[in-house]
């Protein structure tokens, strides 16, 4: 018989988790909002729960008795991963401290707490005499503290274009709340590490790239980055002490940061899961030859992770489609290189120019330039 994994979230970036999973040889068990998403056909056994309500799938994980529990890419899902796992008393981080690691205004607080290296801050609600921001150095950004995906977030200049910002921010925010935190100035890029049992493990460093002010939703990534390799142990180091500090012990992280011209460096913040928009999922695998979707099965269900590079790296690159002229660009882009396409995906054709955050982009193509 089978071991049964479970997963949450059944969307194209979890797919390629369940597709690893069944290759495993394990039976899937997906949970997930009904909408159409490639998951609820790809799994063997789809349940059509929504991934915040974990105590439903909590039950009707007793009965499936999975050796496992995971999930990739997703805030929300996390939650839900931490609470039935602990639960079950399989592998994961505690859930004492999910908090820390999905709201921002907590991340940032445990991170000062821990003499972690961050910015100015501040928690924000709708009314404005609540607000303490006098220490605060403009620029500033403004965000949800619980959402991801480029979602409700602006560039601040000065205090008379914050209200607006909020408001923006914390209509995004399931807690109906903002941070505001003072801009981190650089170049943007992230870490990709796997975790188990309290060791931190560096998988790679990603190369991020946005529309930039006011919104930064991301256009694109490159793995391996640019950065220098005389500056890559410190912020190794400074991003261990960070992921210490979260108390993440079990599974993926994603640390998103940015370095100046100085070489001064910064985290921006952590989520512990995967990078979404196909980083954790296939741009590492890519570019490292680390079966990193292998490894976050392997820590759920006990096991430690393997390190064996399973192909050739190679430098990889997804770029996403915003207008009618990225879909032409990609189209002659795959005509004339054929050889150097990895996959495309399906296209969201009636969000052509109306893109507002990462989940209304049109899709995406990810390509091998060195092939």
């Amino acid at each position: 018989m089978k071991e049964k994994l479970v997963i949450i979230g059944a969307n194209d970036f979890q797919n390629q988790l369940i597709l690893k999973a069944k290759e495993l040889g394990y039976e899937t068990h997906v949970f997930a909002w009904q909408d159409g998403s490639i998951g609820e056909k790809t799994a063997d056994h789809f349940y059509p729960i929504s991934i915040v309500e974990k105590e439903q799938i909590l039950e009707k994980c007793k009965e499936i008795k999975p050796v496992g529990i995971c999930s990739i890419a997703s805030d929300l899902a996390t939650i839900t991963v931490n609470y039935v796992a602990e639960n079950l008393g399989l592998a994961c981080n505690p859930t004492a401290n999910t908090l820390h690691c999905t709201n921002k205004y907590e991340m940032r607080r445990k991170m000062k707490e821990n003499n972690v290296k961050t910015p100015g801050f501040a928690k924000l609600s709708n009314d404005p005499e609540t607000w303490k921001v006098e220490d605060l150095k403009f620029p500033i950004i403004v965000k949800p503290t619980d959402r991801s995906g480029s979602r409700g977030i602006t560039k601040v200049f000065n205090k008379n274009e914050l209200e607006k910002a909020v408001h923006y921010a914390t209509k995004d925010s399931f807690e109906k709340m903002a941070i505001a935190e003072e801009y981190i100035e650089g170049e943007e890029y992230s870490c990709e590490c796997i975790s188990y049992k309290g060791k931190h493990y560096f998988l790679a460093f990603t190369k991020k790239y946005t529309t930039g002010s006011p919104n930064f939703i991301e256009t694109g990534h490159c793995e391996p980055s640019d950065i220098k390799k005389e500056k890559q142990e410190e912020i190794k180091e400074n991003i261990f002490k960070a992921l210490t500090a979260l108390n993440i012990q079990n599974g993926a992280s994603h640390t998103e940061f940015k370095v100046d011209e100085k070489g001064n460096f910064g985290i921006i913040e952590i989520g512990a899961r995967m990078g979404g928009d196909c980083i954790g999922s296939d741009l590492v695998q890519i570019s490292t030859g680390y079966d990193f979707v292998k490894m976050v099965i392997d820590v759920a269900v006990g096991k430690e992770p393997d390190f064996t590079k399973t192909t050739v790296p190679t430098k990889a690159v997804i770029k996403f489609i915003f207008t009618k002229q990225d879909l032409e660009e990609m189209e002659k882009f795959q005509k004339d290189n054929p050889e150097q396409i990895y996959r495309i995906s399906e296209m969201e054709l009636e969000n052509l120019g109306k893109t507002t955050d990462s989940s209304s982009r049109i899709g995406y193509y990810i390509y091998t330039p060195e092939k």
